[in-house]
This record gives structure tokens, sequence and C-alpha cells, in this order.
């Protein structure tokens, strides 16, 4: 490897990305800390005032191990494309992963972009997953090794572009290995706790962050069956998720599950639970890591959200700008707005936004 190659590694300020700037510095790179200073809901910024903020924790890092570091104020921009998009699609009845985006759009849209205007080979993040090259020029995404920790489903909406001029250094590691390493270093954020929350609401529940932002979620409307029975009502559909279970308080001799949302009606749907299951979806806006749709008719393994157990289905059918799944056996809790994507063995395909389960 040319000792010469350079490339900028986005630092979070947490132990995944300390730990991929030290394997990379191991491997001969030069490298470069860069770290994006994002919105954040002003009523969690207020309640970790008193904590290290991520940007001085990421520059601390850079620092221990003795790189340069870039700090990129792209608040404005973050609000933008994903925070707004994240209300619009919740008023829209629908439940978005706003990472699956801001992934393309932003980390690699905005982040990657300024690396390599800055003369960078590669741009690196400490993602659970694996970039192979198979042929010039052309790669594959795979799983992590850490199948507890795979971050595949996330980078799933990345195009051939952007993952040829990336780097995952913790691809082939455990995470109980880049603890081990970082404690081994003295890295600085070596016992810092891994963030479970989306990254501008912290610890803020999403429900208190609409009622702030967009208060016409909590909109009340009519609780029906499948039959259009009205059963009750809801205090707002955005409140309310598919397979959802509790919160809907109405008693019946068995639990109530959320099956679907009328928008157009504001009415919440719900069926016992022998009606939860459904048997395929349609996907819409799809996104190949190849360039290239797969065949239809095969099967693949699908996971229909960050960490859900994947499910075998057949492609029945894809076009340029949709695609229908049908799984082998009814499936409970397929969410228009997430994402539905594909997997053949170890590879991620990519995948495309649920319209709607079929």
């Amino acid at each position: 490897m040319d000792a010469k190659q350079h490339v900028f590694v986005a630092m979070s300020g947490g132990v995944d990305s300390a730990v991929a700037v030290a394997k990379l510095l191991a491997q001969g790179y030069a490298v470069t800390g860069i770290h994006m200073h994002t919105w954040k809901d002003p009523k969690w910024q207020a309640a970790i005032e008193d904590l290290p903020a991520p940007e001085k924790l990421a520059e601390t890092s850079a620092n221990a191990l003795g790189i340069s570091f870039v700090l990129l104020d792209i608040r404005e921009k973050f609000y933008q494309s994903v925070v707004q998009k994240f209300l619009s699609e919740y008023l829209n009845g629908l439940t978005p992963n706003p990472c699956l985006f801001c992934n393309p759009q932003v980390k690699w849209g905005i982040l990657q972009a300024y690396a390599m205007a800055q003369g960078a080979n590669f741009f690196a993040t400490g993602h659970y997953a694996r970039i192979e090259q198979f042929s010039p020029g052309k790669v594959r995404l795979l799983r992590g090794v850490d199948r507890s920790k795979d971050q595949s489903y996330v980078l799933s909406m990345l195009s051939q572009y952007q993952l040829s001029h990336s780097l995952l250094p913790l691809g082939d590691m455990t995470k109980d290995s880049v603890r081990a390493q970082a404690q081994a270093m003295s890295l600085p954020v070596a016992e810092r706790q891994d963030s479970q929350d989306l990254c501008f609401l912290g610890s803020v529940d999403y429900r208190d962050f609409l009622q702030r932002y967009a208060p016409e979620s909590y909109e009340q409307g009519e609780i029906v069956d499948p039959h259009g029975n009205v059963l009750g009502q809801h205090e707002g559909l955005a409140l309310y998720t598919i397979g959802q279970r509790k919160g809907i308080r109405i008693a019946a001799a068995e639990p109530y599950y959320v099956i679907d949302k009328d928008v157009e009606k504001n009415r919440l749907i719900v069926g016992f639970a022998e009606q939860t299951g459904k048997n395929g979806l349609i996907g819409v806006q799809p996104r190949w890591i190849s360039g290239e749709a797969p065949e239809p008719g095969q099967v693949f393994e699908v996971m229909i959200r960050y960490r859900a157990k994947p499910q075998e289905a057949i492609l029945a059918m894809v076009t340029d700008t949709e695609f229908r799944l049908e799984f082998k056996n009814p499936l409970r809790g397929i969410t228009p707005g997430q994402v539905a994507v594909l997997y053949r063995g170890e590879e991620c395909l990519g995948g495309g936004i649920i319209k709607h389960f079929a």
C-alpha cells in the first residue's frame, strides 16, 4: 500500500471511530479526522450542557492519536435534509429511519465530498461492515464479522461510487476487541458508551419532539377495526407505529395491534394478532449498490428495519422505480417509511423505502 495514500476519517467522538483511525495509521495511511457539527434539539442540548461536546471528544481523540482534525459546521444543512424530512414523513403517516438517508446525503454526501475535494484517496468511518473489491473499480458491501453489531443495513443506500472510495476498518472486528484495543492504547474515549438514540434527539422522546416541532401531528382521530367499526380515539397518527401493541387503550378479550394508518381520514386501524401478518411489501426509490437491480424470481434474505431478523422473500417484481417482495411466511411489523434491504448471503444488495405492505 502506498504510504502516501490519504484518508479522512469521520470521528463522532466515540470509541469506534477512534480505533478506526488507529488501525488506518498502523496500516500506513496518512489520516485526517473530520467531525460534522450537526443540529440538535435544544431541549436535549440543554440537558447535556455540562457533558463534553462530541466535537470536543473527537478533537481530543484526534490529538491523542497525533492526527490533524477538521470540524465542519453543517447544522443548517442537517436540519433541512434530515430533521425536516423526519418531521414531514411522520406527518404523512410514515415511520422513518433518518440514518438511512443521512449517510448518503450528509455523512458521505458532505463529509466524503469534502475529503475528496481536499485530495483524499478515501473516506472512512467506524461502521461495522465490510467493503470487498470483486472487480476493477467495483466493490460489494458485506455484513460485519460481529453480527450483533453489523451495520450494513444503515449503509445500504450508499452508491457504488461512495463505497468504492470508502474504508471500513472495523468490519472484521468485534465490539469487544475494538474496546480492548482502545483500552490498550489508553484512548480517552475507551470507556465511552455507545449511543442508542437518534443523534439529534438523544434522550428526548420523539413524541415530545413532534409535539414541539409538528404540533399538528397530535390531531386526534378515530380508532377503527379492519371493517371500519369505531372503537375509540387516537392521540395523533404520528404517535403510533405499525405492529405496536401498547398504548392503544381499548379493552378487548385479546390485545389490539396497530395494523395500518389511514392518513386521508386520520384513522388508526387496529386488529388482533392473527391480523398483523402480511405476505409482502412494495418498495419504492430503490438503490442497488452494484448499480443493477437483482434478478426477479430469486429468494433473498430481507431486513425490514435495523436489527430486524432477516426473513426469506422472493423478489417478485422489480423496475427502476419500485419492487415487490413476497415473504415465505407472513411477517409482522412491515412499516411504511422504513427501508427493506435485500441480502444474498453476506452481501448487502441495497433496497428501497417501504411504501405499503401487500
